[in-house]
C-alpha cells in the first residue's frame, strides 16, 4: 500500500508493506500529471516500512525511469535497507536527477527544500 502527497514541483510517496504494481501505477499517474503541468519535479520516497516489492514493480520502475530520464530534479530516498539503497542507486543510471539516500525523513525533506 502507498500513500501519496504532492506539492508544487514535488511528489511524495510512503510505502507500507508490499509495493504492488497497482501502487506503482498510482505513483506513475501522479508523476505524469505533475510533469505535464509543472515540468520536472522532485521525488520523496519513504521506504522504511516497505516489506518487499513484486517483480513486475521492478520491471515497471525500469521502464518508467528510462522514459522519464529528464523529468526529475532531485530524488530523496529514505530507507534503512541496504538492498533498497542498492536498487535506488541502480535506478539512478537511467535518470539525470541528483539522488541521495537518507535514514532520516526530516533530513531528506530539508535537502529537497534547499
Amino acid at each position: 500500500m502507498i500513500v501519496t502527497d504532492h506539492k508544487p514541483k514535488r511528489v511524495s510517496v510512503t510505502v507500507y508493506g508490499e509495493f504492488s504494481l497497482a501502487d506503482y501505477k498510482e505513483f506513475e499517474e501522479l508523476v505524469n500529471y505533475k510533469v505535464k503541468f509543472e515540468g520536472p519535479v522532485d521525488l520523496f520516497f519513504d521506504l522504511r516500512q516497505m516489506g518487499d516489492f513484486t517483480l513486475d514493480v521492478a520491471w515497471e520502475e525500469l521502464k518508467f525511469s528510462r522514459s522519464h530520464a529528464h523529468n526529475f530534479n532531485r530524488i530523496a530516498v529514505v530507507t534503512d535497507s541496504q538492498w533498497v539503497t542498492w536498487t535506488a542507486w541502480l535506478s539512478q543510471i537511467f535518470v539525470d536527477a541528483e539522488m541521495r539516500i537518507f535514514t532520516d525523513a526530516d533530513e531528506a525533506a530539508a535537502w529537497l527544500a534547499d
